[in-house]
C-alpha cells in the first residue's frame, strides 16, 4: 500500500473513531467505511477498522449489518481479530432482556419547550423517602430535684467486694 493511501486510511480511521466516541455514529460509519474500502481487510489495521465499524453499526441501531460483518471477521486471518469478533458476536447475538418499568428512569424531553416557559423543578414534599436517616431523639434534661442522692451504702459494699476479690487473687499466686 502506498504511503499516501495509508495516510488517507489512517486519517479516515482516526476520524471515524473520534466521531464514534463523540456519539456521531452516522459520521463514524461513513469514515470507517471509507477507511475499510481503502485498507487491506486481511491486515491488522484492516481488522481494527472493521471491528470499529461493527461497533458503529450496532451503536447506530443497525444490528443486522453489525452481526453480518462480525461473522465475516470470525474468519479473519489474524487470530486476535478472530477472537475479538467471536466475543463481540456472542454479545450481539445474545437475547435482549426486558427491563421492568420500575427499574427505568424517565427523563422528560425538554427540547419541545418554549424558551419563554419556565420549568419548576421541586421535590415532592409528600414523597415517600425510604432511605432517609432518622433524626436522633432529643434528650430532655434530667430534673435533679427528682434524683435520689441519699447514701444507700451500695458503693461501699461494691468496693469491699472488689478489694476482697483482688486480695484473694493476689494471695493465691
Amino acid at each position: 500500500m502506498s504511503s499516501e493511501k495509508l495516510e488517507i486510511v489512517q486519517t479516515e480511521y482516526q476520524a471515524g473513531r473520534a466521531a464514534f466516541e463523540s456519539g456521531l455514529y452516522a459520521q463514524a460509519i461513513q469514515s470507517l467505511e471509507t477507511a475499510s474500502g481503502l485498507v487491506d481487510r486481511t491486515s491488522r489495521l484492516g481488522g481494527e477498522v472493521q471491528m470499529w465499524l461493527v461497533t458503529a453499526y450496532e451503536a447506530s441501531g443497525d444490528t443486522e449489518r453489525a452481526i453480518e460483518l462480525c461473522r465475516k471477521l470470525t474468519r479473519h486471518p489474524r487470530q486476535e481479530t478472530r477472537q475479538q469478533a467471536k466475543r463481540l458476536l456472542f454479545i450481539l447475538e445474545a437475547p435482549k432482556l426486558s427491563i421492568p418499568e420500575e427499574w427505568t428512569v424517565k427523563i422528560p424531553d425538554l427540547a419541545a419547550l418554549d424558551e419563554n416557559k419556565s420549568i419548576n423543578f421541586q421535590a415532592n414534599p409528600n414523597a415517600d423517602i425510604k432511605y432517609a436517616k432518622p433524626k436522633p431523639p432529643v434528650k430532655e434534661p434530667v430534673d435533679l430535684s427528682q434524683v435520689n442522692t441519699k447514701d444507700n451504702r451500695f458503693i461501699w459494699v461494691a468496693l469491699i467486694a472488689i478489694v476482697l476479690i483482688l486480695g484473694s487473687l493476689f494471695i493465691s499466686y
